[in-house]
């Protein structure tokens, strides 16, 4: 991938993706949505979560659960991994468009949504206003209040290294079947690669609700990169993602349940 090295070199700023969907903004999380879950809105203001999208009782319950104290740095983690797991969702869909394979709308639909919720009910819990309590907000905030993920704008973010990240993702990918399926791998390495430095933080400062998110996150995007794997190694690339040796993680976990379709 010719910009392979962009990407990498921007491993500890993050990762962005995909246009022509409409998907909220997590950073702009104030943003976000409610308690129970993405979905739609009900008459008596409740919302009912997308069918398949409902987050694993472990992770609601972090959520439900106490407050941890928060620092400006992992109040920006829960930002940027916000527009991080809307970056994912957007580029799959957008390759899926393109392509048509089956990975990246498994991965999107009933993955990267359940991602994309459960970091934005965090921000939710903490009562966070993207025009004032993030500072890695570096372009015009979006906004988005109680929005579901279906009406936000696609390719569309908060932090600028993201936009470029997906900007130059989209144009990879559309090069080929393979390409696309290459910029899944990368997408994953640098998502993983992010949430190692995010755990840590939430570590250091014992925030366990934003751990058990995270570790959420990081599970699935484990078994993201191995259904990527797979699925290049369908198409005759023999070596997976290990095809290039700056994609090549063979000590990721496999998780036997969702291998190959990217569930999580």
């Amino acid at each position: 991938m010719k910009n392979i090295w962009i990407v990498l070199s921007i491993l500890n700023i993050g990762s962005m993706y995909m246009k022509n969907r409409k998907i909220l903004s997590l950073v702009a999380v104030s943003t976000l949505m409610l308690l129970n879950g993405c979905g739609s809105s009900d008459s008596d203001g409740s919302t009912t979560p997308v069918a398949g999208t409902e987050l694993p009782l472990e992770v609601r319950a972090a959520i439900d659960g106490p407050t941890s104290a928060l620092s400006q740095e992992l109040a920006n983690a829960l930002s940027f991994m916000g527009n991080e797991e809307r970056l994912a969702y957007d580029v799959y869909n957008y390759l899926y468009a393109k392509f048509g394979t089956q990975q990246f709308t498994n991965i999107a639909t009933k993955s990267e949504y359940k991602h994309i919720s459960a970091v934005q009910q965090l921000v939710q819990k903490y009562k966070l206003d993207d025009t004032i309590d993030f500072t890695n907000v570096d372009l015009p905030s979006l906004g988005y209040i109680n929005a579901p993920i279906e009406s936000m704008q696609a390719g569309v973010y908060d932090i600028s290294a993201i936009q470029a990240l997906y900007d130059d993702l989209t144009v990879q990918g559309s090069e080929s079947e393979i390409d696309a399926l290459k910029v899944g791998c990368t997408v994953e390495v640098v998502d993983i690669t992010d949430l190692d430095r995010e755990i840590a933080i939430a570590e250091d400062e014992n925030a366990t609700d934003i751990v058990t998110v995270f570790n959420f996150l990081r599970d699935g995007s484990y078994n993201h990169y191995w259904a990527f794997d797979k699925a290049l190694k369908n198409q005759g690339m023999i070596d997976g993602c290990c095809t290039w040796s700056e994609l090549c993680h063979p000590e990721y976990p496999q998780n036997e349940q969702g291998m190959g379709k990217g569930h999580r």
